[in-house]
């Protein structure tokens, strides 16, 4: 799993999770009208799950980064 398509990928994916998790709070926040999701705090409890993993995949992916020599 350290290897560079998987960091690779497991990079990306964790930009795209927190960048769509990052739209949803503000729809749900109503932050960001126009939607259907806006003012639905679902979307907010969603979009914050959804950025959460974002994160992780993002620590994941520079963790292993940093470890291969």
């Amino acid at each position: 799993m350290t290897s560079r398509p998987v960091r690779i990928t497991t990079l990306v994916v964790g930009v795209l999770a927190l960048i769509i998790g990052g739209v949803w709070i503000g729809q749900g926040l109503g932050i960001i009208p126009g939607s259907v999701m806006s003012g639905d705090r679902t979307w907010f409890y969603v979009g914050t799950l959804l950025a959460a993993v974002g994160i992780v995949l993002l620590v994941l992916s520079l963790r292993r980064a940093q470890r291969r020599p």
